[in-house]
């Protein structure tokens, strides 16, 4: 029997954004997207070959910039439907439509790119004097000199953007689509099973029982998928080393940071120091869950059950609210306001149905509102990743205000920061609603669990595996499911050394995250949670001089570096000691749940 939830069709409208904000119809997206095609054929035919002078590099980038309006529209609109419902052949049709749509008008604009960066740096340099407020995106093409390829080479690229794209698309459609759960059975009792159910709610099942064979059931039938995935994340690696090396890059690596505005050392160190010195911390965090639940031993199976389930409390949707308000409320009173209108404009996506995408995100298209997609189980926890969707909402809110498109959006290695700071927020106002110690030791378990593990330990994992892949691919090498599959588990087993037993299945967790697609993202949880809890702690202590220095970040958008927006924020990462401070604070937390623990037991 397969486990089912409700198709999208049957899901109550309240349950589901509203996507009319972004294009009220189908035949408004046609007319739309015919329009566009009309404004692309416009452009071209006013600058391709008569990009020559300063002036015209200012004028083209302000029109194209303005042409890219429309297609982050309209592209937001084709693939947040089909992240609703990957059975929805509509959504999927037009999604493909749309990439098809894209991948050609971004043919016929590649010669911008290339018609700018013809030029010499001196008229590149007039042309910032000229429009300053594209200096950082005008430098940013300066730095793509010496990587451009040929106009026509450049022009093949952008046309293939849609084949090149394949892999991910691949990768959803065998987990969201294809792969159907068989129920599993425990002391001869039925359990259902699908990706959300798994993941939001059987792997912090606090049953010991229920929890070890939704794991070993989940991971038998992923298995399936096995040498599927792994065919398919091979082919996406490789694409991005041919890519790095069409381009002149020494390395994938140097490829990908690039993009990032970040260096191989910010890189190394966040993974380096983390896997090195947060290792022990979370060893005696698996020791204390263990002690706690009775285990005769610690599997990975059991690292994500709460400390203390019993005392986590339900939650409904309208109650997320308040505790949203009062913890965010520091941040001001447009703040507040786009936390209402999140919940009064159905800018969240509650529902869990059938095909929808696993995890939670926020979707932030220039122009419009945010887009926050979270599958809501009623646990406590989901505040906090409400929370944490709600400041990439509020990052991009401040940002899209303040800046124009190009410049609207910041590094992905900043990107984490705002939305983990929510988290920090959320936790400081729950530590300070009570002093009893059952539930100060809920709330910090609760950051421990969620905060941290979610993004310095499971996130991080996933860059250490990451690196090792990017490092085999780089030298040469290939891939394959059990090469794969053993380097995961060499990560594991590095980290958590003798406290927790790597199970069968553990291995697999690699099969499971979508952002192995998206360049070196992992790495940027633990990296923007790094800045967060440094200005969280600032915040604290500060008050509203720290809260205007944070804002004021977040309008910078993309005119800056990683590093000068964490400096305006107050912090330096060009050092290890934000990272080392955040690994301490991390640890102290553990030291008070130990100390709350042998508290609670007298």
């Amino acid at each position: 029997m397969h486990a089912r939830f409700p198709l999208r069709k049957d899901v109550p409208t309240d349950e589901k954004w509203d996507l009319s904000y972004l294009v009220k119809d189908e035949a408004q997206f046609e007319a739309s997207l015919q329009q566009l095609g009309q404004d692309v054929d416009a452009f071209v035919t006013k600058w391709q070959g008569k990009i020559t002078t300063a002036q015209d590099v200012a004028q083209a980038i302000i029109e194209s910039e303005k042409l890219s309006e429309g297609f982050v529209t309209l592209g937001s609109y084709a693939e947040l439907d089909a992240e609703t419902d990957q059975t929805n052949d509509v959504a999927q049709i037009r999604v493909g439509n749309y990439g098809n749509f894209a991948s050609k008008a971004g043919s016929k604009l590649s010669f911008v790119n290339s018609e700018i960066l013809a030029l010499t740096n001196d008229v590149l340099e007039e042309a910032i004097t000229i429009a300053p407020n594209y200096t950082h995106y005008i430098n940013l093409l300066i730095k793509k000199k010496a990587h451009q390829l040929h106009p026509e080479a450049e022009r093949t690229i952008a046309a293939l953007s849609e084949t090149l794209n394949a892999p991910y698309s691949l990768y959803n459609t065998a987990k969201l689509v294809d792969l159907q759960f068989e129920n599993f059975e425990v002391n001869g009792k039925s359990y259902p099973l699908n990706y959300n159910l798994f993941e939001g709610d059987w792997e912090l099942e606090v049953d010991t029982d229920v929890r070890r064979a939704a794991f070993d059931s989940f991971s038998q039938q992923v298995k399936h998928y096995l040498h599927t995935t792994a065919k398919t994340y091979s082919t996406h690696v490789q694409q991005e080393k041919t890519l790095s090396e069409l381009r002149g890059y020494d390395s994938v690596f140097d490829y990908l940071l690039d993009e990032q505005e970040v260096d191989r050392d910010l890189y190394n160190r966040q993974i380096d120091v983390t896997m090195k010195e947060l290792a022990p911390h979370m060893r005696r965090y698996a020791k204390l869950l263990q002690k706690v639940h009775g285990l005769e031993k610690m599997t990975f199976a059991d690292l994500k059950i709460s400390l203390d389930p019993e005392f986590e409390p339900s939650i409904t949707v309208e109650q997320s609210r308040k505790y949203l308000n009062d913890a965010l409320g520091v941040m001001g009173e447009d703040y507040l306001q786009m936390i209402s209108d999140s919940f009064d404009q159905r800018w969240i996506d509650f529902a869990k149905n059938e095909g929808k995408s696993t995890g939670a995100f926020c979707a932030s298209p220039y122009g419009s509102h945010s887009y926050i997609l979270i599958s809501w189980t009623s646990r406590m926890n989901e505040v906090f990743v409400l929370a944490h969707e709600l400041g990439h909402a509020g990052h991009f809110r401040n940002s899209n205000r303040a800046q124009t498109l190009y410049n609207s959006e910041s590094s992905t290695y900043f990107v984490e920061a705002p939305s983990t700071m929510n988290e920090m927020l959320m936790a400081n106002h729950l530590l300070s609603t009570s002093k009893d110690a059952r539930f100060k030791r809920w709330v910090i378990s609760s950051i421990v669990a969620r905060t941290y593990y979610h993004n310095f330990v499971t996130h991080l994992l996933e860059a250490a595996f990451q690196r090792k892949v990017y490092e085999i691919v780089d030298a040469g090498g290939s891939l394959t499911a059990s090469k794969l599959n053993d380097l995961k588990r060499s990560v594991l087993e590095e980290f958590w050394g003798d406290a927790v037993e790597i199970n069968d299945g553990a291995e697999l967790t690699w099969m499971r995250q979508p952002h192995y697609y998206m360049g070196l993202y992992p790495y940027t949880y633990s990296a923007g949670l790094t800045i967060s809890t440094e200005v969280s702690q600032r915040i604290l202590k500060e008050g509203k001089p720290a809260v205007a220095d944070w804002l004021a970040t977040l309008k910078a958008g993309g005119t800056k570096t990683p590093v000068e927006l964490a400096q305006m924020a107050g912090v330096d990462i060009t050092t290890d000691q934000p990272l080392q401070n955040t690994i301490a604070f991390i640890g102290d937390m553990i030291e008070q749940l130990e100390q709350l623990t042998a508290e609670i037991a007298q």
